[in-house]
């Protein structure tokens, strides 16, 4: 397959049923981007403004999807140096998360403030 470098600016851009392995974007404005049913293993995401993100349904393809293989298994995510704070996580598998070397002031689960359960751990 061809390489194709864009070098002008592109108001909008529609790919449906497209390969874009080892794609590279750099200074760009991608707002209001959708991603729907693709595989993004490796993908890496530096230095970007995620405000307003929502990113759901992930993981791997459920039973009803043609790619479903009950033998498969996710592999971890990493987040690193990230601005998470007031986000939201709901009704997601964090079995094994580690969490190291994170402010947590004002973290609750399940309306529990970890920093409380930390302190009383740690008595």
């Amino acid at each position: 397959m061809e390489k194709i470098e864009i070098k002008e600016e592109l108001k909008t851009i529609i790919a449906n049923r497209a390969m874009l392995n080892d794609s590279y974007f750099n200074d760009v404005a991608m707002t209001n981007v959708k991603i729907m049913n693709a595989n993004l293993s490796n993908l890496e995401i530096e230095g970007a403004q995620l405000g307003g993100a929502f990113i759901h349904n992930i993981g791997m393809p459920p039973k009803d999807h043609p790619m479903y293989d009950p033998d498969a298994r996710q592999r971890p995510l990493r987040f690193e140096d990230c601005d998470l704070n007031n986000s939201t996580i709901t009704n997601c598998n964090l079995s094994g998360v580690v969490i190291n070397d994170c402010n947590i002031s004002g973290m609750r689960i399940n309306g529990i403030s970890v920093e409380d359960l930390l302190n009383e751990y740690r008595k």
